[in-house]
């Protein structure tokens, strides 16, 4: 029997009735009318919490990067055990990922993306007092385990707050948080280190997370509850035809195309990014000599590119809907173009600049941050409201489990090696391409509907 899943992630507009407070009333209640154009613009204030929080999350998690010199010749630390502390991260998020996105699908966002930002903001303090290698496994477990509940969250507020044919670019907004944490925390960590000490710094960015949580409680709603949302806002966000929402047991979403495409876009492209975050401060200290400080400027412009790609990549699939490209090939279209412009970082290790080195990482980059930002796309465009953060969860599973097994990997080939880096920027180079090829025979060649993966289309 052929089962489709139509895309939105939102629920019926007919099936939900509007409760909510600000003299709205029965007016929200037909939000079932079909609007073609954007009213309002309320959408866009959750979009820049969401980006905060992933702002956080990718601040925090720089932090041991670029601290790795330091704390490797303080403590006398290998490639490999700073490799081991790293997959810890990576094993922990794993599950944090997949156990955070069937929690967020149970309780909500409200409540469980602020308890998710105050656990990572705990951990990430913890690692001040530290000293051990056994011990900063134990404080990256934690914040992994934690941080695992940002993306399955903020893809699932993206799939509520926003219709189809803005969601790439909405995805593409938060998540250039990524970069903008990643161009702050080189800026930051430096100086703290420098006044304070290296456990300042993760004091310091630990600590910021509690103020967003208490914006998030003061601020976010569901749409139909929310006092500031209009009528017509509403009606345009749930402008999008769908199904009746079902519960959907984990095992049955293994049985669709969304969920195999998302596991198979996140396991070629979320290791890479690791990679970049964890060993590219490493990398131009080994190959160009650069310090912490000398590093700043290189890490601003890698992560600021980034930050374009992020957007850009989001707001391209976007447009091409518009202009009446069907989603999943927008999406297909998008990947291709990102792909492309990652292969030029295999000769990253060896041009004798290390400008050009640095622009070839961008570039690779911002690519990246355009792929990832269709990859989460794809699930809101074709699961159900009440799936999407179970099949992100599922995909960042098997992403980070993956990449447990790459950042233990990297640590020993540095190591055999002596810091060689060209083999691991030459498989960085064409992990992209790979994924899409294998998510062109995933997924349906034409149309935004889902079937189930064992059936044809």
């Amino acid at each position: 029997m052929s089962e489709q899943i139509i895309a939105d992630a939102g629920p019926g507009q007919s099936a939900e009735p509007a409760h909510r407070a600000g003299g709205i009333g029965q007016a929200a209640g037909k939000a079932a009318v079909t609007v073609s154009k954007a009213i309002g613009r309320y959408r866009w204030t959750i979009c820049g919490l969401l980006f905060f929080s992933t702002t956080i999350n990718y601040m925090d998690r720089q932090v041991l990067g670029l601290l790795k010199s330091t704390l490797m010749g303080d403590m006398g630390w290998t490639e490999s055990d700073f490799g081991d502390i790293v997959a810890a991260f990576s094993l922990a998020y794993a599950f944090g990922y997949i156990g955070c996105g069937r929690l967020m699908d149970k309780i909500g966002i409200r409540i469980g993306l602020p308890a998710a930002v105050a656990g990572w903001s705990f951990f990430a303090c913890v690692h001040a007092f530290m000293g051990s290698v056994f011990g900063f496994k134990m404080a990256r477990a934690g914040l992994g385990l934690t941080e695992g509940g940002n993306f399955p969250a903020s893809i699932k507020a993206v799939s509520e707050w926003f219709p189809a044919k803005e969601r790439a670019l909405a995805t593409g907004i938060f998540n250039a948080g990524s970069n903008v944490g990643a161009v702050v925390a080189p800026v930051l960590v430096p100086i703290l280190l420098v006044a304070y000490g290296w456990q300042a710094a993760f004091l310091v960015t630990g600590g910021i997370g509690f103020f967003w949580v208490i914006a998030w409680l003061l601020i976010y709603r569901k749409p139909e509850e929310h006092p500031k949302l209009t009528a017509e806002e509403l009606a345009y966000i749930r402008s999008d035809p769908v199904l009746p929402q079902e519960n959907i047991p984990w095992i049955k979403l293994l049985s669709y195309r969304g969920t195999w495409a998302n596991i198979v876009g996140t396991c070629f492209s979320a290791p890479v990014w690791w990679f970049y975050l964890n060993w590219v401060p490493g990398f131009l200290n080994k190959q160009y000599g650069v310090n912490l400080f000398g590093a700043m400027l290189p890490l601003i412009i890698i992560y600021t590119m980034a930050d374009f790609g992020s957007v850009g990549g989001g707001w391209f699939s976007s447009h091409l809907i518009k202009r009446g490209v069907k989603p999943l090939r927008a999406r297909k279209l998008t990947f291709l173009v990102c792909g492309l412009c990652v292969l030029p970082v295999f000769f990253a290790s060896t041009v004798s600049s290390m400008w050009v080195a640095v622009l070839l990482i961008g570039i690779a980059a911002s690519a990246h941050q355009g792929y990832s930002a269709n990859v989460y796309t794809i699930v809101s465009d074709t699961m159900p409201r009440n799936a999407v953060g179970s099949v992100v969860g599922i995909g960042g599973f098997c992403a980070y489990f993956v990449g447990m097994f790459v950042s233990m990997g990297v640590g020993r080939l540095l190591d055999a090696t002596g810091g060689n880096y060209q083999v691991l920027f030459g498989i960085a180079s064409v992990l992209y391409l790979v994924g899409l090829a294998i998510m062109h025979f995933i997924l349906p060649k034409t149309g935004s509907g889902m079937t189930p993966a064992g059936i044809e289309v």
